[in-house]
């Protein structure tokens, strides 16, 4: 892959550079627009936590390219840590700009889709490449007297699904077999992800999207659908992949990235969900609520992102 790990999200950070130019004025527009106090404090506490989270992370990547070292596990990591800012910065310039928040929402699905990518390919370096990781899950499956038994799960090698799934799924044997069954995991989410942004981008064109519009007429909930089972399975994938390889990586503490990575990726996903179909049946009675209405999802990550660097600065 190269220097595409680091070129392709640099791109994205250069896109959100000329967007942020282009909503200065938004952003005198919007503050003054408000009529309430609350939403010019909504905005400026966004912004700050948004400064923040920038600012560690720039810090943050800098010092990687000023020592770096281990290029195969580097450039997957850097790739990574763009992905708060990308978070960020979409989602403040979504609160900035309302028209435009549909546009950013497409960036930021189609940068997690690639993150997602680079948290696999870190990890995999980290164990030495493919080939090492496949030995590696290979030599769990030796059991010996000199050793103690194995989890029950992956006893003899094997990976058993818990219910319902094991009536469903084969089991995985540790090896090339449990290695393909991750990665084809992972990759058909970054599939479907990208194939489903492309599709919203037509629909909003056609005026049937309905971005958090839970109604039979709106392609929103059926996108939703597809995406929610999709990210479930790349997350239990990574979960398994997680559980036989924690040993190998203690020494990158693998925990702290992995709740790290899922929180930002998988719990926005389902906590954006979960705002859309409050919204839609009128949960939210709330004045700040009100003034944000739809755009209460890209106000959560904003306040979200400044204490997921401090996870990230601690370990």
């Amino acid at each position: 892959m190269g220097w595409k790990g680091i070129l392709v999200p640099l791109l994205f950070s250069i896109t959100l550079v000329e967007s942020s130019r282009n909503a200065e004025k938004m952003w005198s527009l919007n503050v003054v627009s408000g009529s309430s106090p609350l939403y010019s404090w909504a905005l400026y506490s966004a912004g700050f936590s948004v400064l923040v989270a920038v600012v560690l992370s720039m810090y943050l990547i800098v010092e990687h390219l000023a020592a770096y070292h281990q290029p195969e596990e580097q450039k997957f990591l850097i790739g990574l840590i763009l992905m708060v800012p990308v978070y960020a910065l979409e989602s403040f310039l979504s609160l900035l700009d309302s028209n435009a928040a549909f546009n950013c929402e497409i960036i930021r699905d189609c940068y997690e889709a690639f993150a997602l990518y680079c948290f696999e390919r870190y990890l995999i370096a980290c164990l030495g490449g493919e080939k090492n990781t496949i030995e590696f899950m290979e030599s769990q499956s030796v059991v010996s007297s000199s050793l103690p038994l194995l989890d029950d799960a992956y006893a003899y090698g094997v990976v058993e699904h818990p219910f319902p799934l094991n009536c469903m799924i084969r089991e995985w044997h540790l090896g090339p077999d449990f290695y393909q069954a991750v990665k084809i995991g992972i990759v058909q989410y970054m599939i479907l992800k990208m194939i489903c942004a492309l599709l919203a981008m037509v629909f909003q064109f056609l005026g049937i999207y309905g971005e958090g519009k839970f109604e039979w007429r709106y392609a929103y909930p059926y996108l939703a659908v597809v995406l929610n089972f999709s990210q479930t399975w790349a997350l239990y994938c990574l979960v398994q992949f997680y559980s036989v390889t924690k040993n190998k990586l203690a020494p990158i503490k693998p925990l702290a990235k992995f709740l790290v990575f899922k929180s930002i990726v998988f719990l926005t996903w389902w906590q954006g969900i979960a705002v859309a179909f409050l919204l839609s049946f009128g949960a939210f009675k709330g004045s700040l609520a009100q003034l944000l209405k739809t755009r209460i999802q890209d106000y959560i990550i904003c306040l979200e992102v400044s204490f997921v660097y401090v996870i990230i600065f601690v370990n």
